[in-house]
């Protein structure tokens, strides 16, 4: 049987510091994060949420933290009972200097067979990274229209 897996690779003219921090401050998620907040301490064995709104939509536990280097969480969407029914996916976040980039790629694996998870992430995570790559670059996140906000909120990202 074959692991079913998403795997993102950008690249982004910062550094490793400031992408860490990006991923990991509160504040900062949400201005590229389709207005969600992921809140954790980080360290290993804590819980993360990822919140929007005030509600929690997806909670996580912290397995790797290595700053600056690598971050994995396990995964669940509770938004959605039959998402929550599934077992914990994995996200990883490997972050590479390159010269003057940074090489992040980040991997979601580890999925239920015919999970309903996996179709939901395909479809937020391009949009979350590709907002985190220009808000790092240029200051400014993806200027998402209602109609994302809609259907990430459908996806449930």
């Amino acid at each position: 049987m074959s692991k079913p897996e998403f795997a993102y690779v950008t690249y982004i003219r910062t550094t490793p510091d400031r992408l860490w921090h990006a991923l990991t401050d509160a504040d900062f998620t949400r201005r590229y994060w389709m207005d969600c907040t992921l809140r954790s301490d980080w360290t290993v064995g804590s819980e993360m949420t990822i919140e929007r709104g005030g509600e929690v939509k997806n909670r996580c536990t912290i397995v790797e933290s290595d700053p600056p280097h690598r971050l994995a969480y396990d995964w669940v969407s509770v938004w959605d009972p039959g998402m929550r029914q599934e077992k914990p996916s994995r996200v990883t976040y490997e972050i590479e200097p390159q010269g003057d980039l940074i090489k992040l790629t980040v991997t979601h694996q580890n999925f239920t067979q015919g999970s309903t998870t996996l179709p939901s992430i395909s479809f937020g995570w391009p949009m979350v990274l590709a907002s985190l790559k220009s808000i790092l670059e240029t200051g400014q996140p993806l200027p998402f229209a209602p109609q994302s906000h809609a259907a990430a909120e459908s996806a449930h990202v």
